[in-house]
């Protein structure tokens, strides 16, 4: 990028994997660092809020980046997880390709919930959650279309089994919220709290 968006004021560790999530901050001119770390996702507790365990999860995952990282006294770490909500339902990974189609059958022709939770893991230690909410109506499609689209294999890994922002852009007909919230990152909030906290700040002309 040759005009940044924004100035990055302290280090910054972006505690995911996800090609998505670097991509919104590197377009924005944002520098940082990518660290994970492997362990297990927690479940949701009986009766537990879709958002409140959204928060949980992606805490504990933050929280268990900057645990193993030589920056953890010096950057900001920011984690994520996204679940998608039917009804009252949380919908993880597919186990295998008919659970993914049991999935899409599901979603199909209704309105669902994405939701991103954000964590924010301060160089002090300090922490800041948050989670954002976007309604998501999908088209109602065959059982071959959506067949069709479980053989590309890239529900495979995603949460509710669909891609907005790859091949299973064409599932979607409308959206009432964050678009990039949907992908993984809400961006609008995410910023708000960095700038906020002195993080990053808009670049001077």
């Amino acid at each position: 990028m040759n005009t940044p968006v924004y100035a990055t004021l302290t280090p910054v560790v972006l505690a995911s994997g996800s090609p998505r999530r670097s991509q919104f901050l590197s377009e924005l001119g944002i520098i940082f660092s990518v660290e994970t770390h492997a362990g297990d996702e927690p479940l949701p507790d009986t009766g537990e809020v879709p958002a409140s365990f959204a928060c949980r999860c992606a805490l504990a995952k933050t929280l268990s980046v900057r645990e193993v990282s030589p920056h953890k006294d010096a950057a900001c770490f920011i984690g994520a997880d996204t679940i998608v909500v039917l009804g009252n339902e949380i919908m993880g990974k597919p186990a295998d390709n008919a659970h993914a189609l049991d999935m899409l059958r599901r979603l199909s022709g209704n309105t669902h919930k994405v939701i991103t939770a954000t964590a924010l893991v301060y160089a002090d230690g300090t922490t800041e959650t948050y989670a954002v909410e976007t309604a998501v109506t999908m088209k109602q499609y065959s059982d071959e279309a959506l067949r069709a689209y479980i053989r590309t294999g890239e529900p495979s890994d995603k949460a509710g089994a669909y891609a907005i922002q790859g091949i299973g852009s064409f599932l979607v007909e409308e959206i009432c919220g964050s678009w990039s919230n949907v992908v993984g990152l809400p961006v609008t909030e995410l910023l708000e709290k960095l700038q906020a906290a002195g993080v990053v700040t808009p670049t001077a002309q």
